[in-house]
């Protein structure tokens, strides 16, 4: 008798799991459904616009032996050496004390009053206009070593970095459950060993997104370049010179009444939106492959 009325009750739940729902909550769904993609399509607009535009007035100038010629020969290849070189010192600084930072913040600073300081002090420098970077690099490295240099902009697009990659670290680890860290500790674990063994590689997804995002956001910046690496028409001799970079090419040549100059500035600028999607592309599949 048990069995035949929990064999009702299931079928009953099947049939109402099954039934259609009211022609209100269809049209409610359907309507929210409509709302989300047209605020969707909205906010892809101004991007692909903007998109458009670059690829529309960039692409019938672009020519490959571009990569190799300087910008006093028309081309663009020291800027894209400068620029990987600048973010390149720019992320040897802040990476490794960035996800230190982080770390500290998260797994050993909980009830620390420094703790408190420092995540304070870096949620502040998140807001530093980047031209106030360029002002201060300035003045800590180009005055003092009297150059301008690709070693002076990289130390400032490390100081924009910093922030973004502190923060992004301390809340991906934040988000590993506290289970995984038990588990650990009840295995024998110490605590070195459960949060960079443990968390930090749970991690690794969220802080490599956090470190693609500063570095995006370092790799566009022009203004601090300008107060430290200053520009080059030519290749640079060594990291202690000016150097040329994408961003500030862009900046300087935007109102050059040469119009191959003009032009080039529009081929840049879809050389540096195709830098940075190479760089999150293959960031994607290094941590698809780690998962």
């Amino acid at each position: 008798m048990h069995g035949y009325q929990q064999s009702e009750i299931e079928e009953s739940l099947a049939t109402e799991l099954y039934k259609p729902l009211p022609t209100a909550r269809l049209l409610f769904t359907y309507g929210m459904n409509a709302i989300a993609f047209a605020f969707t399509g909205l906010a892809l607009i101004p991007l692909l616009s903007i998109l458009w535009e670059i690829l529309n007035r960039g692409i019938s100038g672009f020519k490959p032996d571009m990569f190799v010629k300087s910008v006093i020969d028309y081309g663009f290849g020291n800027a894209i050496l400068g620029t990987v070189t600048i973010v390149g010192i720019a992320s040897l600084l802040s990476i490794p004390v960035g996800m230190l930072t982080g770390i500290f913040l998260a797994e050993f600073g909980q009830t620390n009053p420094t703790a408190r300081v420092v995540r304070f002090i870096t949620t502040i420098l998140t807001g530093v206009p980047s031209i106030v970077v360029g002002v201060f690099a300035y003045g800590v490295i180009v005055l003092v070593t009297k150059g301008f240099s690709a070693i002076a902009g990289g130390f400032a697009l490390a100081a924009i970095m910093l922030p973004v990659i502190v923060l992004t670290t301390e809340e991906a680890l934040k988000l590993i459950p506290v289970e995984q860290r038990l588990a650990s500790a009840a295995l024998g674990g110490t605590r070195f060993q459960t949060t960079f063994r443990i968390v930090v590689t749970a991690a690794i997804p969220g802080i490599t997104t956090g470190i693609l995002l500063a570095v995006a956001r370092a790799a566009g910046e022009t203004a601090p370049l300008l107060f430290t690496a200053l520009f080059s028409l030519d290749w640079s001799a060594d990291l202690l010179s000016p150097t040329a970079s994408l961003p500030v090419l862009i900046f300087n040549l935007y109102n050059d009444p040469d119009p191959q100059k003009n032009q080039l500035v529009w081929t840049t600028s879809i050389v540096l939106l195709g830098l940075i999607l190479c760089v999150s592309l293959v960031s994607r599949l290094v941590t698809r492959k780690r998962k």
